[in-house]
């Protein structure tokens, strides 16, 4: 696999990724002065995420545990606050560029690969709840670019699903162990999973990295892992949901030294299981598919009634083409997720 002409997999470097994610904390000032920390302390790539917040949560959805941690108490009030705009990660891309490294994005709706696209991104990469959502990954998969598929909170069987609908674009695409868990506990980091991961997909593997450890990621290499993606953070003092998993730049340079020290030796085997610690995130997380409108009992459902948002307590994204022409048994709210109950069998 190749992301620009940097050459992934045994015997090169590890590819480090310094996940920016949400912790500009909605602030394109501070969001450029991370991607030059992340340089500076050795990041082959950022990685940001593109969503916006009444597009990606229904009336249903709630906070994860970890996010009540935090401080938060609105799920779409949180997002809408840490949105970042086209024009602003634009900007971003640049300064990533300029300080030739990559800059990846991460998408949460189908809705915003084609705006997405539009930016120089050098890869793309889905979020662990997205494992289910098959149009998501075939959408951001149809851009041509490499694909990263985080596979936290998911089974083997999630996995291999997704490698399948992603078979024609298996030479770009690779997909990463993770624990759903914000920070991972270091007894629960689940490295031995990468084997797991490799077996489950067939594809190169790597490591999400959700410890506040600086020593995980040269584990994970020697577990056979070729890509490493670590939170990154300028202070894990700052309020917000994900400083308190990341690293400071300091500790973020020793983990890639550590890393680029390790080098892959042979993968030890594993097994990809859903970890208890997992769960709250992997219902709050994942999507379903949701009602664009209130629709009545004996409504036969057509695609305009249809939209996938967050949480996953509904149908998945992959069963959309399946329940189009089903006929419902009760009422359903308008921006609700649909339930295999709601359906007359």
């Amino acid at each position: 696999m190749k992301i620009g002409t940097t050459e992934i997999g045994p015997g090169h470097d590890p590819y480090v990724i310094a996940e920016i994610g949400v912790n500009h904390d909605g602030e394109p000032a501070r969001a450029l002065s991370l991607i030059r920390l992340a340089a500076s302390a050795g990041a082959d790539a950022v990685k940001f995420q593109l969503f916006e917040a009444d597009r990606l949560m229904s009336r249903a959805s709630k906070l994860a545990a970890y996010q009540k941690a935090a401080g938060e108490t609105d799920p779409v009030a949180m997002l809408r606050r840490l949105e970042l705009s086209l024009s602003d990660l634009r900007d971003c891309v640049a300064e990533a560029h300029r300080l030739g490294i990559h800059a990846i994005v991460s998408v949460f709706s189908v809705e915003l690969v084609g705006p997405a696209r539009e930016l120089a991104w050098d890869a793309f990469k889905s979020a662990s709840p997205d494992i289910i959502n098959q149009p998501l990954l075939m959408a951001m998969a149809d851009t041509g670019k490499p694909l990263i598929v985080s596979t936290g909170a998911s089974t083997p069987d999630e996995i291999s699903r997704a490698a399948s609908w992603l078979k024609g674009a298996r030479d770009r695409v690779a997909f990463l162990q993770c624990v759903s868990a914000y920070p991972t506990p270091l007894e629960a980091a689940a490295i031995e999973g990468i084997a797991g991961v490799r077996a489950a997909s067939g594809e190169p593997v790597g490591y999400s990295d959700h410890t506040a450890g600086e020593a995980t990621g040269a584990v994970a290499v020697a577990h056979g892992a070729s890509i490493l993606e670590k939170h990154f953070t300028d202070s894990r003092q700052r309020t917000g949901p994900d400083h308190r998993a990341s690293l400071e730049p300091a500790g973020f340079a020793r983990y890639v030294a550590l890393a680029k020290a390790a080098r892959a030796v042979d993968p030890r085997p594993g097994v990809k299981v859903v970890l208890p610690i997992e769960e709250d995130v992997r219902r709050v997380s994942r999507q379903s598919l949701v009602t664009t409108r209130a629709l009545g009992p004996g409504h036969v459902l057509s695609r305009a009634d249809l939209t996938i948002k967050r949480p996953g307590t509904g149908l998945a994204p992959f069963e959309l083409d399946r329940v189009i022409g089903a006929t419902l048994t009760r009422t359903i709210e308008a921006d609700m997720p649909l339930c295999r109950e709601d359906l007359a069998k």
